[in-house]
């Protein structure tokens, strides 16, 4: 069994573009990786290719394996269409944070979903919850395989192998590098490219106001993608020079300030990331080279993020006032 030729040899090579209009007033610039371009519309169709293949590679994964992992969405996806490009049995650990358009499309890939409804008792966190209902499905299932995107170095390699790399053939040294954290495989491996290309990069780490991966205080989150409840094994303290923490109104106003000046259509961690770079502004060098990956696509996101009546009802906050209806 291989994962080749067909869809797999579209995954990566996603867009770089300069985002012109959203800071043409700032004297420093920023490119925009649009990993939405992804065949599943999303930066984890990089670590779920190679955390499968290297799985296949070692004898991990055979055809009558099943594919357990567990997720808030994205990843689910990018397995679901591999795992069904294989012929694999796939199942999908989530919590209700996940959307109905993301389990709609896990689903539409004949991905099996396992919800979990209720937190860790002792955290509070779905997270914990959801990793032990894993562990209960992989002691349970014949040939369960658990691709364990918190801990596995292969989910990381992936982005050092070709996130990074396409970044750095385009533009060379970069200066800053702004990038979202939840399971830290992006940016562990941008660091690790980083490093080995001996590159003075400075990676500015987008948290979510809530998450505790930088040792911020536990709080409730709205949108999946963003932060953690608990430090993933993928973390290190050095993963990150800088680290912003956004809010879910950040992420919000992020979007549709892509929409409005670069008519992009993204996701909320997406938003998240440019609120980042509009809070570091004052304190980027003139003539400064940036970098930003944006994680996926928005049509996910158009019941919340892009919902006024969702953003009145669950945040208190009016977005006709700021964006002009």
């Amino acid at each position: 069994m291989k994962l080749e030729g067909g869809i797999a040899d579209t995954i990566g090579g996603t867009p770089l573009i300069r985002l012109n209009r959203l800071f043409g007033g700032e004297s420093f610039q920023v490119n925009g990786k649009l990993e939405g371009m992804n065949p599943g519309g999303s930066s984890k169709d990089r670590p779920a290719l190679y955390m499968l293949r290297e799985a296949i590679r070692r004898g991990e994964i055979t055809s009558d394996t099943v594919v357990i992992e567990s997720s808030s969405g994205n990843l689910a996806i990018s397995l679901a269409q591999l795992c069904c490009y294989l012929g694999l049995r796939f199942i999908c650990v989530v919590d209700p944070r996940t959307t109905e358009q993301h389990k709609q499309i896990i689903r539409g890939f004949r991905g099996e979903i396992d919800l979990v409804s209720e937190p860790d008792p002792e955290t509070g966190e779905f997270l914990p919850a959801r990793i032990r209902r894993v562990g209960e499905l992989v002691q349970h299932i014949p040939n369960a395989y658990w691709t364990n995107q918190y801990g596995n170095p292969d989910n990381y390699l992936a982005h050092a192998e070709t996130t990074m790399k396409e970044i750095g053939e385009q533009l060379g040294e970069i200066d800053y590098l702004f990038c979202g954290v939840s399971s830290c495989g992006t940016i562990r491996g941008c660091r690790e490219y980083i490093d080995r290309q001996q590159w003075s990069t400075k990676i500015v780490a987008v948290d979510a106001v809530g998450s505790v991966i930088f040792g911020g205080e536990k709080g409730p989150r709205k949108f999946p993608g963003l932060g953690a409840g608990i430090a993933p094994g993928l973390y290190r303290q050095d993963v990150a020079e800088l680290v912003v923490h956004v809010s879910d109104m950040d992420c919000i106003r992020g979007c549709r300030e892509l929409i409005r000046y670069e008519s992009i259509l993204a996701g909320a961690s997406s938003g998240g990331i440019i609120s980042a770079i509009r809070r570091m502004a004052d304190s980027i060098p003139a003539g400064s080279v940036c970098a930003a990956i944006l994680p996926d696509r928005g049509e996910r996101y158009l019941d919340t993020v892009y919902n006024d009546d969702w953003v009145r009802r669950e945040l208190g906050f009016d977005p006709s006032i700021t964006y002009g209806g």
